[in-house]
């Protein structure tokens, strides 16, 4: 018997590269232990370009936006800004949380496998049942 990737282990389905909605970013989701994550492993711009206002012409973008003070200095490049999803089931992932690097926060989150190549990331704030956010396509990495 053949398997296909949605179908074998449905709760791996997910795992691979993936393109992000602008095609400007890749993101690696992988196994963090029992859970789900993805990490920035490509970046059309990894450096900043030469009228940046955030960063020094041509050096790695880093997380400027941060929160935390601390974590300014860490680069975008090889950034974890998924982290801590599980498999609901149905080829959803849920109870994870979402870093926008762009804006410095951090969302609840909620990933659906379309098809073996579509996944629809939702990040924002619960409120009762729903998620209150914004919502991103991903296709797979060929």
């Amino acid at each position: 018997m053949i398997s296909t990737p949605a179908f074998a282990g449905e709760e791996d389905a997910i795992l691979g590269k993936w393109w992000n909605k602008e095609k400007d970013a890749q993101v690696d989701v992988h196994k963090c232990g029992a859970k789900i994550c993805g990490k920035i492993v490509w970046l059309k711009e990894p450096t900043y370009p030469a009228d940046s206002k955030e960063g020094t012409p041509g050096s790695p973008k880093i997380d400027v936006h941060n929160k935390d003070e601390s974590l300014r200095t860490r680069p975008i490049l090889g950034l974890v800004f998924l982290t801590g999803f599980s498999y609901e089931g149905e080829q959803i992932w849920t109870g994870g949380r979402v870093y926008d690097p762009k804006g410095g926060k951090t969302y609840d989150g909620r990933l659906t496998l379309r098809n073996a190549d579509t996944l629809d990331l939702k990040g924002g704030y619960k409120v009762g049942f729903m998620m209150i956010g914004k919502e991103s396509t991903w296709t797979r990495v060929k």
